[in-house]
């Protein structure tokens, strides 16, 4: 593998990395008082990423995306990753698994979110379905030629600012080798549709601002049309699109790794106590060695895995491991940095407290920590048979 970047993908970076400490960390601190972001800043900033070449970095570029390979991507995810979650995303990368449209979807929906004309959000989470995909109890049933919906699903990130909803719900059941398993399909559902609510779920510790919400179907009914892929096919069709998801996770907590780092690392050069810098204390100092260490290594898993994917390479322990090692390292640099900082640490003021807060959340959503490790155990045993 070549560590070296292009001169493209430094260019990349450079370019988001500018574009967040312009047009982004300004707005931080509005946003974690309102936990929310105002209608007007939500515009303003989508237009100049969109102004800058930034918007739907993920998507092809003969469909209108910024067409960037698996490296570039990670790289502008990393950069992305070091501001608010809920201003970073506002630079919208939409679901990949929108390349799935096909006839009149893809006008409705795919070039429109592309354009930053629509939003898109990702419903597969239920009360009783997390980890277990399967076990999901919405269902979508054929009623003269239509899809009737019903059920519930939580955890739905944005969905109150979304335009539609990427649904997952079973269409009934099928023979495996493992026993009768449900067939999932996958739906584009807008929101006005009648029998679809969306409410505001409870409130989070982590990425004020960026809100997960509830979803309910009553009795909701959409033309056949909407069906997104082939019907019973959606847990192929997330294979084959969402599996990037990780990478994106694992890509924004190293940003926000070397954020908190940096600012640990200043805090320790300049705050003193008995006569000198806090950081050459081995308390100190050791904390930052190995925050670096770890952050070192979940780059280059991440980068690793992104490299495979350019190639056609990247497995599911790939992406796996990336993510398990970034989330958790994001986790420890934090808490080391609120230890570094003492009493500053838990104040407002110096935003540690936040990205302390904020880190929590990565090792629970898009798979948790336990799921990685099922996923990585499972490929070293499967070649044994067991």
């Amino acid at each position: 593998m070549d560590f070296g970047l292009t001169p493209e993908q430094d260019l990349v970076v450079d370019t988001v990395r500018a574009f967040v400490e312009t047009e982004l960390y300004p707005y931080e601190d509005e946003v974690e008082r309102l936990d929310e972001v105002p209608a007007e800043l939500a515009a303003q900033i989508r237009k100049k990423a969109l102004d800058a070449g930034l918007y739907a970095p993920n998507m092809p570029e003969e469909l209108g995306g910024g067409g960037l390979d698996p490296i570039a991507l990670t790289l502008a995810e990393r950069e992305l990753g070091r501001a608010s979650y809920a201003l970073q995303m506002l630079v919208a990368r939409p679901s990949n698994i929108l390349q799935g449209c096909t006839g009149d979807q893809i006008d409705t929906y795919l070039l429109p979110t592309i354009r930053g004309e629509r939003h898109d959000c990702l419903a597969m989470t239920e009360p009783g379905a997390g980890s277990d995909v399967r076990s999901m109890r919405t269902r979508a049933q054929r009623v003269d030629g239509d899809w009737v919906i019903n059920g519930t699903k939580h955890f739905i990130s944005h969905a109150d600012t979304a335009d539609y909803v990427i649904l997952f719900a079973t269409t009934g059941t099928e023979r495996t080798a493992r026993g009768e398993r449900s067939r999932i399909s996958a739906f584009l559902l807008d929101k006005q549709t009648p029998g679809f609510e969306v409410r505001r779920g409870s409130a989070c510790v982590s990425h004020r601002g960026y809100h997960q919400c509830e979803l309910t179907f009553t009795d909701c009914r959409i033309p056949a049309g909407q069906l997104l892929g082939e019907e019973g096919r959606g847990f192929e069709l997330m294979g084959e699109w969402l599996g990037a998801s990780r990478l994106t996770v694992a890509a924004t907590s190293v940003g926000r790794g070397r954020r908190v780092l940096e600012s640990a690392v200043r805090w320790a050069a300049e705050r003193e106590q008995f006569g000198q810098p806090i950081g050459r204390f081995q308390g100190t100092g050791f904390k930052l060695a190995d925050m670096a260490t770890d952050l070192a290594a979940a780059e280059l898993l991440t980068l690793s895995a992104a490299w495979k994917l350019s190639h056609g390479r990247m497995t599911d322990r790939d992406a796996a491991m990336a993510k398990l090692h970034a989330s958790e390292t994001l986790g420890r640099i934090t808490d080391h940095a609120v230890q570094i900082f003492g009493g500053m640490g838990l104040m407002q003021e110096t935003a540690v407290e936040r990205h302390w807060r904020d880190a929590r959340v990565e090792r629970i959503w898009d798979g948790t920590s336990e799921i990685q490790r099922h996923i990585i155990a499972r490929s070293l045993l499967r070649p044994h048979g067991a």
